[in-house]
């Protein structure tokens, strides 16, 4: 395997965090509902193509998007609509599925996809629902597939408290994976970068047409936004594409049988899990039948879809996040601690201060609860975010030029190269409490408004 490149960093943190999930692929579980969130697609706005009651198939376009039509999001399981769950505004918070016994599924043609063109293999894509597999940079949307991106990433690089371990989820899909890495590879001009950990980089190593890089560091080092900014950095009017590590299966997969594939693979951990453990599955489907079957210790507890920094606050009837390869249970923490902030007050407490004493005694890894110890503050300069963010960026003027919508200044401090989930460690440790990730969604939000 030639490198082109080993990136290091030491800023950032490791969280240790007991409940990681054992290796054990636990294939048993079918369950009933799925649900396609249109949330999970940042800055998609959904048009309706079927209503409630509606017949599925695996594979027929349930909704498109209305800035380009041509992108059509497909059920993950033949079925019945049973519910098109909106809020406010009438805006669709879900479309729940009722699977069938039957899955049936639509079929497309990929014969000779290797001698199509490129707009050819587009429009495949996008007509049969594999194209939200593809994000873009800047802002993390999905991608726009009338652009030709600078360049292609997969990483297989996770660094995120109690991640999935890729190695283990895709130990048996490596000629999936290939096949996939084959097709990005029509896409662009240059062979995809593929990001592997430098310390387990042997399965990944023989993958061929990639330009391999290795990473290394605590965490945020997993993160795309470091991988690509030392790579090919991001330049006013360029398009990066990325692609998770499991969807570049999926798309192996659709190339050999014609047919939409949502195998998911997620990690159910957590210190509140009796029995964490990985599970294959569908995109879409509903927790509760893996939650029970993993068993809960606490009987208040918070279900995150993805991990404790980044995902998305859920509960015991939602559904998996439609790129979510990580479930975490944690108890709810509604707890009052006297003087907690004293050092020698609970050794049992996960700090990332030198002047803890869980630095030093607790080295096993730590049980975490939803308490947030304290509300949010004044926002002041203290250094901390600057120790803690890799990337070439001043993380605090950044904030604080997307807190007053600055636009310029949005673009001089590099809102181009950063994604919300960027600043989850910051969310975590600066003292102020404020949401970061919000903070920079938001501005992400007014640049695609204004810009764009």
């Amino acid at each position: 395997m030639e490198v082109i490149k080993d990136i290091r960093t030491r800023k950032g943190a490791n969280l240790n965090l007991k409940g990681g999930a054992e290796k054990i692929l636990d294939k048993t579980i079918s369950p009933l509902n799925f649900a396609i969130r249109p949330d999970d697609f940042f800055g998609i706005a959904p048009k309706l193509i079927l209503k409630e009651g509606a017949p599925v198939k695996l594979g027929s376009p349930i909704f498109f998007s209305k800035k380009n039509p041509n992108i059509k999001f497909v059920s993950p399981v033949a079925g019945t609509i049973t519910n098109v769950v909106r809020g406010p505004k009438r805006k669709i918070e879900n479309i729940i599925i009722k699977a069938s016994t039957k899955q049936d599924s639509i079929k497309h043609s990929v014969s000779g996809w290797d001698k199509k063109n490129r707009d050819d293999l587009k429009s495949l894509l996008t007509g049969s629902g594999n194209w939200p597999f593809i994000h873009q940079r800047p802002y993390g949307t999905i991608a726009n597939p009338t652009d030709t991106p600078k360049a292609i990433f997969v990483s297989t690089v996770k660094t995120d408290p109690l991640h999935g371990d890729l190695q283990f989820i895709l130990k048996d899909q490596k000629n999936d994976f290939q096949l996939g890495i084959n097709l990005l590879n029509k896409l662009v001009d240059e062979p995809v970068f593929l990001g592997v950990d430098k310390e387990f980089s042997d399965y990944f190593e023989s993958i061929e047409g990639v330009q391999h890089y290795t990473v290394r560091g605590p965490h945020p080092a997993g993160n795309l936004s470091l991988h690509i900014q030392e790579l090919t950095p991001l330049n006013i009017g360029e398009r990066i594409w990325t692609v998770n590590a499991e969807d570049v299966a999926n798309l192996g997969r659709f190339l050999n049988s014609g047919i939409f594939c949502p195998r998911r693979t997620i990690a159910i951990s957590g210190n509140a899990v009796e029995n964490p453990k990985y599970f294959q599955t569908t995109i879409g489907a509903e927790l509760q039948p893996f939650l029970r079957k993993v068993g809960t210790i606490d009987k208040k507890i918070r279900v995150i879809n993805g991990d404790v920094l980044t995902g998305d606050d859920s509960t015991f009837n939602c559904f998996l996040g439609y790129f979510n390869n990580l479930v975490t249970v944690i108890p709810e923490g509604d707890e009052y601690r006297m003087f907690g902030w004293l050092p020698f007050v609970d050794n049992n407490i996960l700090s990332l201060s030198n002047t803890s004493f869980s630095r030093v005694f607790n080295r096993k890894g730590f049980d975490v609860n939803t308490n947030s110890n304290g509300e949010e503050r004044a926002l002041v300069v203290t250094g901390e975010m600057e120790k803690l963010f890799p990337l070439e960026i001043y993380p605090m003027q950044l904030l604080k030029a997307c807190m007053v919508g600055d636009i310029e200044k949005m673009e001089a401090l590099g809102i181009y190269e950063v994604v919300p989930e960027d600043f989850g460690l910051i969310d975590y440790s600066n003292t102020s409490k404020i949401e970061a990730q919000e903070i920079i969604r938001e501005g992400i939000e007014l640049m695609i408004n204004e810009v764009d």
